[in-house]
C-alpha cells in the first residue's frame, strides 16, 4: 500500500481554519517548539497562505493529487471575482 509523507512539495488540503477547502503545494514548514508547526502553502493561482500543521492533509505527491478534487479545484476566489464570475454566468444564461 503506497503512502504520501507530509514533505515539502507535495499536494495537501485545507480541512480546518479560514483557509478550508483550498488545494495547494507545501512550500515551507516551520517547527515551533512549545507552538503549532506551521505549514507555508501555494495554490495553482499562485497565492500564497499559511496554517496550522494539524489543519493540512496530503492528498499527493508532487504537483499531482493522488483524489478528485471538488469543485473549483480547491481554488478560492476574492469577493470580486466571485462577483464577476457570477456576473458572467447570469450575463450567458440571458443571451441563451
Amino acid at each position: 500500500m503506497d503512502f504520501i509523507k507530509f514533505d515539502v512539495g507535495n499536494v495537501v488540503m485545507v480541512t480546518g481554519g479560514r483557509n478550508t477547502g483550498r488545494v495547494g503545494v507545501i512550500k515551507n514548514r516551520e517547527k515551533h517548539k512549545g507552538s503549532f508547526e506551521t505549514i507555508h502553502v501555494e495554490d495553482s493561482m499562485g497565492h500564497q497562505f499559511a496554517t496550522r500543521m494539524g489543519n493540512v492533509f496530503t492528498i499527493g505527491k508532487g504537483n499531482k493529487p493522488w483524489v478528485s478534487l471538488p469543485k473549483g479545484n480547491g481554488i478560492k476566489l476574492s469577493i470580486i471575482e466571485e462577483q464577476r464570475r457570477r456576473d458572467f454566468i447570469a450575463q450567458a444564461t440571458a443571451n441563451a
